[in-house]
């Protein structure tokens, strides 16, 4: 599959790069320097945005706001060089599907940009073919949406790829490092507290899925 990138870095060096080392997957890349310049471009959605939080003009997380108002399902890999701790959870609460710290290696972003992409638009694992109903639910992969009662519900990638695997799983108890290993890949570098943000937010967006929280191991949806 031929995947469009959106790369939004103020450091023009960082920037250029950043754009080298995406190309060379084979990846079309538009980047931006200013968040102003991001803005006119969120339609057509791209495959997947790189977005620095520190931005000249506007602040990181109103462009994230934008693109998630623009295209919900859209995976966003969020950079930041502030508070780590602190940028990783607001940025997950508003949609981002996964976060990078500076400094980092490119290469780093590459492997997080391929396995995202992997997992949001074609991989294996947490990507099974088949439609779920959970409840009122209906979980789809192929056109990865959540209806509830012919209705569609908007889940970031990430939020998406945690519910399905749990979906696929009934009744089953799944570890964190589990659901880490199949929603991040088993070359995620952050915490597992990760895992305990997306479900968070999956259980505001889809309430009537009873998602059991086991204490000091994981997670499980029950059925009955």
């Amino acid at each position: 599959m031929h995947f469009h990138v959106h790369l939004v870095e103020d450091d023009l060096n960082l920037n250029e790069v950043l754009t080298s080392y995406l190309k060379a997957e084979g990846w079309e890349v538009h980047s931006f320097l200013t968040g102003k310049q991001a803005q006119k471009a969120l339609t057509p959605a791209p495959h997947l945005w790189i977005l620095d939080i520190m931005l000249p003009d506007i602040h990181g997380y109103d462009l994230l706001r934008d693109i998630k108002r623009a295209a919900a399902s859209t995976p966003v890999i969020f950079i930041s060089a502030r508070d780590a701790e602190l940028d990783r959870v607001l940025g997950l609460e508003m949609g981002s599907d996964d976060y990078i710290a500076k400094p980092f290696l490119p290469k780093e972003l590459i492997i997080r940009a391929k396995r995202l992409l992997e997992r949001s638009y074609g991989g294996q694992g947490v990507l099974e073919r088949q439609t779920v109903t959970l409840g009122d639910y209906e979980v789809d992969p192929a056109s990865r949406m959540i209806r509830h009662g012919g209705e569609p519900i908007y889940l970031t990638a990430k939020e998406f790829d945690l519910l399905l695997f749990l979906a696929n799983h009934p009744g089953q108890a799944l570890s964190r490092d589990q659901i880490l290993n199949e929603v991040w890949g088993q070359d995620y570098f952050g915490s597992d507290r990760v895992v305990d943000d997306v479900v968070r937010r999956v259980r505001r967006r889809v309430p009537l899925i009873r998602i059991e929280t086991i204490y000091g191991y994981g997670y499980r949806v029950v059925t009955a």
